[in-house]
């Protein structure tokens, strides 16, 4: 995700970078080892990530990318928090931050591709 896209995907163990904007945490479950009120983390916007069904089909087999992003765009398709970061998107960048090692092949790259496109 380039730095100039308006929504970013990053790792929440990565440090602030002030081109930031407002950080969202978009993972069901809190990372590991991050306090709540560590500023990498920002606003929890646990409703945004996927289904824990489509997260364990998916997890661990990379090779399924594109059906977990379709599965994943129609389980977003009436996810009332998907409006809500449409809304936060229309004030300040937004970086969507996750816990997991792939940023680009994981639900938070889906997230802002979806939202970068509107």
């Amino acid at each position: 995700m380039s730095r100039n896209s308006r929504v970013r995907a990053a790792r929440i163990y990565e440090d602030v970078h002030p081109d930031d904007g407002q950080r969202v945490l978009v993972d069901r479950i809190w990372p590991r080892g991050i306090r709540k009120d560590d500023p990498r983390v920002g606003i929890w916007c646990k409703d945004a990530a996927p289904s824990r069904e489509l997260r364990e089909w998916y997890h661990g087999h990379p090779e399924r990318f594109d059906e977990f992003a379709l599965r994943y765009e129609k389980e977003l398709a009436d996810n009332i928090a998907l409006e809500e970061l449409r809304k936060l998107v229309t004030h300040s960048v937004v970086t969507l931050v996750s816990a997991t090692r792939n940023v680009d092949g994981s639900h938070a790259a889906v997230l802002a591709r979806i939202l970068n496109s509107r």
